[in-house]
This record gives C-alpha cells, structure tokens and sequence, in this order.
C-alpha cells in the first residue's frame, strides 16, 4: 500500500529522528575505519588504535579534548563470527564501551562494570547460539552486526604517557576461532562501502544511506513498529532504496519530513542542559529516539551517568554567559563534606571559546581536580579552586589556580563514577563566583 504524501512526511520525520545515530555513527566509523586516506584511520576493523599522549593547544582536531582518559578506538564486524577483547589486571581506571550501530551501548569492560582482574570477554552479534569457550569472563551480545569501541583509560599526567601506552597495548582483540585455535569460517563479503557525504543528512539521501546500514542491523521486536513505517517508505534494508523511483509528491513530502525531523531535533538539543538518561543500553533507553537523536547530535559516545557524570559552568553567578577572564578573575568554592563525589577521580578543565579548546598559558595546566599534585584544602576540609588569567600571589591559591584566558571560557566538570547523590541531584556544583 503506497503511502500518502501525508503520511510519507510524518513517517520521514519520525524515520530522520530514529535513523539520525546510525548516520553519526556510521560518519565516524567511515573515517576510522573504511577510508585508508582519512588521518583518523585505524586500520580497519578488528584492531585497536590508540591514543596515549595527552591534548595541548596545539591539537585542533577535537573540541571540548579531555585528558583524563585518552582513548583507544576499535570496530567489530561481527557478520563472520564474534570477537574476543582481552584485557589485563588493572589497577586504575578504564572503561570499554561497546555500541550498537544505533549508538546504544551493548555493555562495558572495565573498572566499574567487570573489576579490575585480567579477562577475556566474548563478543557475539545479532543471532549467534554458539557456546562460549572456557575461561570467558562475560559476553556481550550485539544487536547489530558493526561495533564500535570508544575505549578510555586513566593518564595521571605526561609523565605517566609510558605506563598508559604499555597498559593499552595490552588490550587485545582477536576473532573467537584465533581465541580458540580452530578453524576460520568462511570469510564474508565486503561491501560497497557508501562514501560519506555531510550533506546527505538533510536530504533524501539520507534514506539512502540508512537502508544500506539497515542490512547490518536486524529488526528488533520492540522497534517493528518503527522498522514496518520505514520499510513502508522503501527503506527496509536492502540497498534497494532509490529516491528518484518516488513521486514528485512523495519526494517533496519527504524533504517535508526531513525538515521537519530536523527541526524537532534542534529544539530538543537547545532544551538539552544534562548528560542525565542520554547515554546507555538498549533497555536503559527504551524507545525514547529524540533522546538517543538528541545524545548523538551533542555528545556522540558519551558514557552513561553510571559510568561518568558531566557538567560545569558556562555562567558566573552574576550572570555573565559566558565567563570572562578579561572582566573578572573566579572561584569556585567546595564546602567541607561537598567536594565532588566520585568513586574514581574527578576534574575540570577549562576550554577557551568560540572554539571549545584548551587554552595556552605559563604553567601548561588545562585541568585540575583530586589528582593535581600539590592541591591545597582550606582549614575546614573543603576546597576553594581559582580560576583566572593572572597567577595569583598567595601560594595556596597558585596551587589551586586554574589558568583562565584574556577572553571568554567555559568549565566542564567531569566525575568518574559518580556517586548516587550525584545522579539523584542531592549534591550539585556550586556556582563560579567572581572574586572580585
């Protein structure tokens, strides 16, 4: 039953929002793993790249970088057979989260999740009934077929870069029939990998790309009703989908939808204040798609609150929007028993703006949190940070001194495992006051 241009708009606008992660994602996993001339490059799929010296001014690629835990990058192509990730005994902070080609998480290896022992963890994509091998400590079951791994693990500082480098190169990846000395399976056959184009997302182009990624993706029970909309609009996930087979009606009421879809996303991002609920599992997220729409477009990849809490300042408590280290200099003040809770560590780094990076200054120091060396208390317990482009006199201050520009800046608070006051809103940051 063909649809009418009424219903081809709503289903567009509906089918834009859902299919909006898949395109983000597939944007990255194209740089990093398909297209050998990128820079970003990993190597293809089925190996780790990565990254171990921390940013610095210098490194433009990434706004908003955070040194706390450099990344290793991965992806899986889980068609042939599953994946096993080898990690070793840790005695520090990492996380290995596994997404969906949607975005939602299928699970995390790491500190939190599985512990700090040694292991071996099996990978399984949509379908797979086999047994697990002896001696695998969990499995993380896909429901896609394409993977991705944002990988993070915790860099003390510059001189801690060989201790990270060595423990990263110790995660391993190899698929299950390596693991067990059996036998390969018959290779699969590599696909015409669409060339992405940034200007596809706002057109029917977009359906395009999306039923060719649909073929790694099988339909779910919870999003056939979605899925059944889509495939009413020719997107079922076959490749097949041909734009100029539509109607000049049915076309135009598609661009309709995708406006539409856009629109809707624009408003929900600008009304998008925390990191709260945006990040998770399938079963975590339930089919709340504006909001996985809303995850990608802001913050790709980010880890789930139980994982990682981000927040911070973007105003003084004058009401500046943004702060400015030309007109005042700031504190930020942690009562006695309020200090950020975190079961791990915790930082904030400044950012200069528009461009949301680190900003130079005279003592190469970006962040500051529990780990800074030499972090001076007050009296009470609590904690009072600076923030300023002039170092302050007062050595307890300097220690505590957080480099700001001769221009406006924005703060990020980031908490490593947070603790339950953190997620259920009891404890929160107090305001950046300015000190002068």
């Amino acid at each position: 039953m063909q649809l009418t241009p009424e219903e081809a708009r709503r289903t567009a606008a509906d089918a834009w929002i859902w299919g909006c992660p898949v395109l983000d994602n597939y944007r990255t996993m194209y740089a990093q793993a398909i297209d050998a001339h990128d820079p970003r490059y990993v190597g293809g799929f089925g190996r780790f790249r990565h990254y171990s010296e921390p940013f610095t001014p210098a490194d433009t690629d990434v706004a908003t970088p955070n040194n706390d835990t450099p990344y290793s990058v991965a992806w899986l192509d889980l068609r042939a057979e599953p994946y096993v990730i080898s990690v070793p005994a840790l005695d520090r902070y990492y996380v290995l989260p596994l997404h969906d080609l949607d975005t939602a998480y299928v699970g995390y290896i790491g500190a939190r999740a599985t512990g700090p022992a040694a292991g071996d963890h099996l990978v399984v994509g949509p379908g797979w009934n086999g047994t697990a091998p002896e001696g695998i400590a969990s499995v993380l079951r896909a429901d896609t077929f394409l993977v991705g791994i944002l990988g993070r693990t915790y860099l003390a500082g510059p001189e801690d870069v060989p201790a990270l480098r060595a423990i990263q190169e110790r995660y391993a990846l190899r698929p299950l029939s390596t693991y067990t000395d059996t036998a390969a399976p018959h290779p699969v056959d590599e696909p015409v990998w669409p060339v992405w184009r940034e200007e596809d997302l706002g057109t029917v182009e977009f359906f395009t790309l999306l039923d060719f990624l649909l073929q790694f993706f099988p339909v779910l029970d919870e999003e056939r009703g979605v899925r059944d909309r889509l495939a009413a609009l020719g997107v079922s996930g076959t490749g097949a989908f041909e734009p100029a087979a539509l109607s000049p009606e049915l076309r135009a009421a598609v661009e309709q939808g995708i406006a539409d879809g856009r629109a809707r996303l624009e408003k929900a991002v600008a009304a998008a204040t925390v990191s709260t609920d945006l990040f998770g599992t399938r079963a975590e997220l339930g089919d709340d798609y504006i909001g996985r729409a809303v995850a990608a477009d802001i913050g790709l990849y980010g880890l789930p609150t139980a994982e990682a809490w981000y927040g911070g300042w973007s105003a003084d408590d004058r009401g500046e929007h943004p702060p400015n280290g030309h007109d005042h200099d700031h504190v930020a003040h942690f009562p006695p028993g309020q200090l950020p809770p975190a079961r791990f560590f915790w930082s904030v780094t400044l950012y200069g703006l528009p461009d949301r990076l680190l900003v130079a200054n005279a003592i190469d120091r970006y962040a500051i949190g529990d780990r800074t060396p030499g972090l001076v208390y007050d009296d009470d317990g609590g904690l009072t940070l600076h923030v300023r482009k002039d170092r302050p006199a007062d050595p307890k201050e300097a220690a505590n001194w957080l480099p700001a520009p001769d221009g406006p800046f924005s703060l990020v608070v980031r908490l490593y495992g947070p603790d339950p006051s953190v997620l259920d809103g009891s404890w929160r940051l107090p305001p950046l006051a300015v000190a002068d």
